[in-house]
């Protein structure tokens, strides 16, 4: 296996989710009871706060993108606000580690015998994804991402779902014109009269409240100004212990270069049991990617 594809199999862990199997067939739409936003809005606030001391799991995975497709294995380990340990192996044999912390993202790649070090605009730079630490823990955790108890939400309504937003239904619209006029080269409408905060913070993120109030079901993170669409969903989850955790998961993203599908099936979930950590670069392993 290339370094070139070790790269990619480090990147996809990265972006982290999603499921191996199928997406079920569709079903008819139920309608959903009618909730005020005000309880809508605690439950988000109930579950952005829902994070076991520590984490670990197996999950299987398959990641593609406009140029490939590679499936593999992980297990991940992680310790509350402060490590994320992802080992990736490919043909029951270990070839890369990785350790994300909040400011700092090392890479061992064991086959090829080099390594990356770096900070998490890693991320971005290789996907035009804006993910940190905490955003990472999210995702791997099936919480909301990026979701902030000090910042006004609004419910759009659906007879279908229960979705809280950061932004006004019309705002998301005029966002989504503003795209299209763009790949269309149409003069884009201009702003300097809109005084509005909803607009000026131009990440628009949509949280799919199930049903039953105790998960979210899916996420939608549009960032127009860097044309990048993420859609996040959680096609089932398994209860361990007192916590809803992800089983089956599937993210796309689609970015102004690259349409990437990260799946991943989590399997023998474990919480808030002692993890140890184990992350070592060899002194002669070289830079992955490095001139030789």
């Amino acid at each position: 296996m290339s370094i070139r594809n070790i790269k990619w199999l480090s990147l996809a862990l990265l972006v982290l989710l999603a499921s191996c199997a199928r997406r079920p067939m569709a079903e008819k739409p139920v309608k959903v009871e009618k909730r005020k936003t005000s309880e809508l809005i605690h439950v988000m606030d109930s579950l952005s706060t829902i994070r076991p001391n520590s984490f670990y799991t197996k999950i299987k995975c398959h990641f593609s993108d406009t140029n490939r497709r590679i499936s593999f294995k992980t297990s991940i380990r992680s310790i509350k606000d402060s490590i994320i340990n992802p080992m990736i192996t490919y043909a029951g044999i270990p070839i890369v580690n990785s350790l994300i912390r909040r400011d700092s993202l090392f890479i061992s790649n064991r086959k090829d015998k080099c390594a990356i070090r770096t900070n998490m605009s890693y991320i971005k730079e290789a996907f035009g994804v804006d993910f940190d630490y905490r955003n990472i823990e999210e995702l791997l955790l099936g919480l909301p991402v990026a979701y902030d108890t000090t910042q006004k939400y609004f419910q759009i309504n659906d007879p279908h779902n229960y979705i809280i937003s950061s932004h006004r239904k019309r705002v998301i619209k005029k966002e989504n014109k503003n795209k299209h006029d763009k790949e269309n080269n149409n003069p884009r409408r201009d702003r300097n009269n809109d005084n509005n905060d909803e607009e000026d913070n131009n990440v628009m993120i949509r949280y799919f409240i199930h049903p039953s109030l105790k998960s979210i079901s899916r996420m939608v993170i549009d960032s127009p100004e860097d044309t990048t669409h993420i859609s996040v969903d959680y096609l089932s989850r398994d209860t361990v212990d007192t916590y809803l955790l992800p089983k089956e998961v599937v993210i796309d993203i689609v970015t102004a270069r690259n349409h990437i599908v990260l799946t991943m099936d989590y399997d023998k979930t474990e919480i808030n049991t002692p993890q140890e950590i184990y992350f070592v670069i060899p002194e002669d392993y070289d830079n992955c990617g490095a001139k030789k």
